[in-house]
């Protein structure tokens, strides 16, 4: 990996996390959560965000698969954090919206360094068949806690399941390429305090 990287190594009695990231790559990934659909939706998240992305998780998703996923979710987010350095000229906002076939997403990002997600979707949105929407909302949490970012996420609407979770996860990864990228024109810290 070159340019931006990070990487971090987190065990609990939970999970035991390897992860590497690179922003400015081209987005090349090995991923091993242990979950298949959640191994794709990273997969997607690297490819559509440029993230060059090596995960290696070994969870107890025989208990399910909660602590798997946001325990990722929480790597990822400190990784970006660590990645972006001191933010000296990057774009800092990200914006995405995202169709996939019925659904339509939109996600807003600002690497602000005021952790924040804001989730919305209906009530009884329904899941993909291997992995309980609710999960896609911990994920999303997990990294703006951690990255900490605001980060918006809306269903502006959908029906299956599979479309939904894969339109969030794109759209997450392009809003956050958005945000990360170096503009030439940005002197210094994108922010009238000179400090995010």
């Amino acid at each position: 990996m070159t340019g931006r990287t990070a990487q971090r190594s987190r065990k609990t009695a939970e999970t035991e996390i390897g992860l590497a990231i690179g922003l400015d790559g081209t987005g090349v990934s090995e991923i091993d959560t242990g979950i298949p659909f959640f191994d794709h939706m990273l997969t997607l998240f690297s490819k559509h965000g440029l993230f060059d992305l090596n995960i290696r998780v070994k969870g107890d998703i025989e208990v399910d698969f909660h602590h798997t996923i946001e325990d990722t979710g929480i790597v990822i987010g400190e990784c970006i954090r660590e990645a972006l350095g001191t933010k000296e000229g990057i774009r800092r906002y990200g914006c995405a919206y995202l169709p996939m076939d019925e659904t339509l997403v939109r996600v807003v990002v600002d690497l602000s360094n005021r952790p924040h997600l804001e989730f919305r979707a209906p009530a009884g949105t329904p899941s993909a068949t291997n992995m309980p929407f609710t999960l896609v909302e911990e994920f999303c949490r997990a990294v703006a806690c951690n990255l900490r970012a605001n980060i918006h996420v809306e269903l502006l609407y959908g029906r299956d399941g599979h479309h939904i979770a894969e339109a969030i996860f794109k759209g997450l990864a392009r809003a956050l390429r958005e945000a990360c990228e170096k503009d030439v024109r940005v002197i210094g810290i994108p922010s009238t305090k000179a400090a995010l």
